[in-house]
């Protein structure tokens, strides 16, 4: 299906959300791209340290 995401809505507080925007825009990425990658980079965590997450896309 190529690059299709899938909308999902994030709570958030405020505060922290300021916070991902000032460090996305130092990185060059949207508020949305910053928070995708954060993700990417916890989930890469999680399976070097518990093994590859099987799931149903596979």
């Amino acid at each position: 299906m190529g690059n299709y995401f899938s909308p999902f809505s994030l709570r958030i507080p405020e505060e922290l959300l300021e916070k991902i925007k000032v460090i996305a825009e130092k990185n060059k990425r949207s508020a949305n791209k910053e928070i995708e990658f954060i993700i990417s980079e916890y989930v890469c965590a999680y399976e070097e340290k518990n093994g590859t997450i099987k799931t149903t896309a596979e």
